[in-house]
């Protein structure tokens, strides 16, 4: 494919959320009943964390959410302007203005609201761990009306790859539907995310209806033993649950679906990781999210399932030695 018909080639849709990252101590994750690693939604308890993080010396902000910080990667790795498209919903502030700075080579296309603020992740770093507690605030306000719009809606025309992260079906189920049927209709492809144990666990009748239409599911060890656990599969062993993931009924027959799991620094699957020595870890905020960029990257260029991976693995690397989900101005991959 020559650049041009890369245009709007892959579309992301997921909850913008402006990181508020901090290195913290064990007292202040035990002060708000936070696990180390963990993903969770915001509390009423968690509600004053946001402040004390903010008041730190070393605190940082940066755009996240896990579906726009892979879009990102994605976009950053192919190097061809427009290759990208985003949509999610920002408030009208402060943050929301950050958002829209940081996020512009990605395609953002923002539904603002009016009354809500922008949505936030604190994120909590200790030895390099990062522990997420997401308050969705104005991305919880995303409706499937933006999507339908006819500019919006044209985006989704243009794709043909769309990847949705996990996080968005607590926000809105019918928009990923209206789009993974869009996508079997038209054999594109579409890609999901397990995301959190949190989403296997409390989320899994909307995840049940979504899962069908997913060409490709991505997670990590603990969100797929999650996954088999509630389903009473009784394995621990993330190569078969990865197997059976991919044997789960699918809405199309156009694609057999792939499951990638990754596992820390284990390899991913059957395939190697690039071992990072520990000292050179900033922070695994947003590694996740990375390798799924990077080997969206690939994937939108047709490449094999071993040159994905390689860019998964060598863009997740990147992600961890710096802080947040940031990479330096070019990739140094070939």
């Amino acid at each position: 494919m020559e650049s041009g018909s890369y245009e709007g080639v892959l579309l992301g849709m997921g909850n913008p959320l402006l990181d508020i990252s901090a290195v913290v101590d064990e007292a202040f994750l035990a002060k708000y009943d936070i696990k180390p690693g963990n993903a969770i939604l915001a509390e009423e308890k968690h509600l004053p964390m946001y402040n004390e993080l903010a008041s730190k010396v070393n605190v940082e902000y940066i755009a996240g959410g896990s579906t726009q910080n892979s879009i990102r990667v994605a976009q950053w790795m192919l190097q061809i302007p427009g290759a990208t498209s985003y949509m999610g919903c920002i408030g009208k502030d402060k943050f929301g203005e950050e958002m829209k700075k940081d996020a512009q080579t990605a395609g953002a296309h923002y539904y603002e609201d009016d009354n809500a603020p922008t949505g936030t992740c604190a994120v909590c770093i200790v030895g390099g761990e990062r522990s997420l507690v997401a308050n969705l605030s104005a991305a919880n306000c995303y409706r499937s009306e933006h999507l339908k719009r006819t500019e919006n809606w044209t985006l989704v025309e243009k794709a043909k790859y769309i990847y949705i992260a996990g996080f968005f079906l607590t926000v809105s189920p019918d928009s990923i539907q209206l789009v993974a049927e869009h996508a079997a209709a038209t054999n594109k492809v579409f890609m999901m995310n397990l995301s959190a144990p949190f989403i296997c666990e409390f989320f899994r009748d909307a995840q049940e209806k979504a899962l069908p239409y997913a060409d490709y599911i991505f997670g990590n060890e603990t969100e797929a033993r999650t996954f088999a656990k509630v389903r009473g599969w009784e394995t621990e062993n993330t190569e078969e649950i990865a197997l059976k993931i991919s044997q789960l009924p699918k809405a199309s027959g156009a694609h057999k679906r792939i499951t990638v799991v990754t596992q820390g620094c284990d390899p991913v699957k059957t395939f190697p990781v690039i071992v990072l020595p520990k000292e050179k870890l900033v922070d695994t905020n947003g590694a996740g999210d990375a390798f799924v960029g990077g080997f969206l990257s690939q994937l939108v260029q047709e490449k094999s399932i071993d040159e994905c991976v390689r860019a998964a693995c060598y863009a997740a690397n990147v992600i961890i030695q710096r802080s947040g989900c940031t990479y330096p101005e070019k990739p140094d991959f070939n």
